[in-house]
């Protein structure tokens, strides 16, 4: 059987982390071909993590984001300012929003995500905000400025949380409202979200758990409150919905790629519907040999990784997307890192030194992930100890 023809045009949708890495791969492993780099946003690729602490606080501009800065010019052909609308997968044809089509050879899905907003929450009022991209973060920080007398954040996850970090820092009366009755408890488990509860408690953070946000309040035009769904109220005169994302596959209904909360593939992350077809970052469905089971992570660590995996494979390598997850966040001032598959464990163990956390999850017996708050060096051998086990 002959080698496949080498590809000579890739179409990355998604100027994201994800996008602009696999750029970067294909060009350091040789690549001469077309890289046509679309993304719906004006911008050039940003770094989006930073937008929920540094940005917002103040710490960090603009070009401090910038994550195509090691991109020479003309190593991509950006195709910015209009969002990806449809995919002919049998004519290897994505349409756009401005009435534009671009061909290829392969096609990097690299679109991310998108912001969950529930039903009879009207996003559309002043004063309400969601948080994804660089101008909604501008839009919020201009709000966060103007001195708000009480912000309310629907959704304690980890954007969520950060953001009431954020505002505390600012001196802001903030409060978290959560259907769940821990901040982070699924990825965290009950213990250890509610050793994040208490930090935030201890710094002024008003929690209300447990309940859901039934619709907002308002008077011309903008936003007053918030009713509970237990008949609670909320002054509020600045709210951020951070509830949570989705995949951004919408587009993607009517093209027959599969699809199950992200696009399905294999471990090279090629789509198991159409192999022409590769998804990368948070976009991306796949079975990670850790769990045993089909994962999707929205770490940033996996958009890096994933990236090179994607590159190698449209080149004609035979790559696996085994690599150990990592990820942190910045809270009241703790660096909280992880490593691994958090979520899926059925058994944690909690060393508590005097605040000073670290806890091992455990699956079936088998270690598949810890957390630590404050104590990095202590990831260090559960890194190492899920690498090996990956490769035995």
């Amino acid at each position: 059987m002959s080698e496949p023809a080498r590809p000579q045009r890739v179409l990355i949708v998604g100027a994201s982390l994800a996008g602009v890495r696999t750029a970067e791969s294909l060009r350091t492993l040789g690549f001469d071909g077309e890289i046509v780099l679309a993304g719906d946003e004006p911008h050039r690729p940003y770094d989006r993590p930073p937008l929920s602490k540094d940005y917002l606080g103040g710490a960090r501009q603009p070009a401090d984001l910038r994550l195509d800065a090691t991109l020479p010019d003309d190593a991509v052909r950006w195709r910015l300012g209009a969002a990806a609308t449809a995919l002919d997968p049998a004519r290897r044809i994505v349409s756009f929003a401005d009435g534009g089509e671009e061909t290829y050879d392969r096609l990097v899905l690299a679109c991310g995500t998108t912001p969950i907003v529930p039903p009879g929450l009207d996003v559309g009022l002043d004063g309400v905000h969601l948080l994804r991209t660089l101008d909604d973060a501008d839009g919020l920080r201009a709000d966060l400025d103007a001195g708000p007398r009480h912000v309310v954040v629907l959704g304690a996850g980890f954007i969520g949380a950060e953001l009431a970090s954020t505002c505390r820092a600012r001196g802001l009366a903030v409060t978290l409202v959560d259907a769940a009755p821990l901040p982070l408890s699924r990825p965290l488990g009950p213990e250890v979200a509610q050793h994040l509860l208490d930090l935030h408690r201890a710094d002024g953070v008003d929690f209300r758990l447990g309940v859901a946000a039934e619709a907002f309040t308002a008077e011309g035009g903008r936003v007053t409150g918030l009713r509970l769904a237990d008949g609670g109220h909320l002054a509020a005169d600045l709210v951020v919905v951070a509830i949570g994302v989705r995949p951004a596959t919408a587009w993607l209904a009517d093209s027959g790629l599969a699809l199950d909360d992200g696009v399905v593939c294999g471990s090279d992350l090629a789509s198991l519907s159409h192999p022409d077809v590769y998804a990368v970052g948070d976009v991306v469905r796949f079975e990670h040999p850790l769990v045993g089971a089909p994962v999707r992570v929205e770490h940033w660590s996996n958009a890096v990784e994933g990236a090179s995996v994607v590159a190698e494979a449209i080149l004609g390598g035979q790559p696996r997307h085994h690599a150990v997850p990592s990820f942190w966040t910045d809270q009241l001032g703790v660096k909280i890192q992880g490593v691994g598959f958090t979520a899926w464990a059925d058994e944690v163990e909690v060393e508590d030194d005097a605040g000073a956390l670290v806890a091992t999850y455990r699956r079936e017996g088998r270690t598949i992930g810890a957390v630590a708050f404050g104590r990095p060096r202590r990831l260090i051998a559960v890194r190492r100890e899920l690498a090996a086990a990956l490769v035995g």
